[in-house]
């Protein structure tokens, strides 16, 4: 009996499962492994960042749907900084900022700018709010094509 031609995925590919590939950059080990761990068991292929610059090696190595940010990396707009980098990739990913501090009233801003909070409290709601995002970029994407037609 062989294998099927994709086992084993070689690297770089994604598995069966993987619904998204998703970047997280934090700079803090604890709430990026609490992400890279949730996400990957909620079926996302998930990379991980340290730094901005790791980080943006990564995108420029690699095309992902969504990129979750710290927004403090020693200099407050470093965050805001990496995730417009991201949004200027000719793939376009969703892009989010996160936070381990209790949430705010507001999850969106007036400019559509979008915060994810890993505080305890919305962990349950972490995945539904993933998929929102990405759905968002894909729904984004496909208004672009169709105005080419």
């Amino acid at each position: 009996m062989s294998k099927p031609t994709s086992w084993p995925p070689s690297s770089g590919s994604r598995r069966p499962l993987d619904l998204a590939r998703v970047l997280v950059v934090h700079g803090d080990l604890a709430p990026r492994l609490a992400l890279q761990t949730i996400l990957q068991a909620g079926g996302y292929a998930v990379d991980v960042a340290a730094t901005p610059a790791e980080a943006i090696a990564k995108l420029d190595e690699g095309k992902y749907d969504l990129v979750l940010s710290d927004n403090e990396f020693g200099s407050r707009p470093a965050g805001r900084n990496l995730l417009a980098y991201a949004r200027v990739k000719e793939y376009r990913p969703a892009t989010a900022l996160v936070t381990s501090f209790e949430p705010e009233i507001k999850y969106h801003s007036v400019r559509r700018r979008h915060r994810i909070s890993i505080h305890t409290e919305n962990l349950a709601t972490l995945l539904s709010d993933v998929a929102n995002l990405i759905g968002l970029r894909a729904s984004r994407r496909y208004r672009l094509l169709g105005a080419t037609y």
